[in-house]
């Protein structure tokens, strides 16, 4: 599927129960987002009462085609030393099961990654992926990211540790 089909608008409180219905099973959210069921729902938490998820965050939909609802991307600060100056976004993605293997993922991360260099000051963007998401890890490279290593035992899922593979890119011309 090209790019020009793929877009992304902001999340809304009103999103919030499509979302929670798309990714409330393992399934659904795909085995290296599912991090089991939690109430109040994590989703519900990132929000204020304005829908509003704040200056060091923040969520976009995925919309394919003729406004369907795709999955969704968030952002937020991630920091490596004092946070007035040493820190960098990260990205991460959940794309609804029905639309995966399409390209779309790839295009919604181009866009994410292209409105943030646009939009804000930063010059290092981030992500990571589970050390078996062999696909998300394509994605990553394809889309100029450079993969750094890997961060040992960084994420609690299904009962146990899961290694991470960090990945970064940094402004153009800097």
């Amino acid at each position: 599927m090209p790019d020009q089909h793929v877009r992304l608008r902001r999340a809304a409180v009103d999103d919030l129960s499509e979302m929670e219905k798309r990714f409330s099973s393992s399934s659904a959210a795909g085995e290296y987002q599912w991090f089991g069921p939690r109430s109040p729902s994590p989703l519900r938490r990132r929000f204020d009462e304005d829908g509003l998820l704040g200056p060091d965050a923040g969520e976009l939909i995925v919309v394919v085609g003729d406004n369907a609802f795709a999955g969704q991307v968030n952002w937020f600060k991630s920091f490596w030393g004092p946070p007035e100056h040493s820190w960098c976004w990260t990205i991460g993605i959940t794309i609804d099961e029905r639309w995966r293997g399409r390209g779309i993922g790839t295009a919604a991360q181009r866009l994410i990654v292209e409105h943030l260099f646009a939009h804000t000051r930063v010059h290092r963007i981030q992500a990571y992926t589970d050390i078996n998401n062999v696909a998300e890890q394509h994605v990553l490279e394809k889309l100029g990211f450079t993969r750094e290593g890997i961060v040992r035992s960084a994420q609690w899922r299904e009962a146990r540790w899961h290694d991470q593979v960090l990945y970064s890119i940094l402004r153009p011309n800097s």
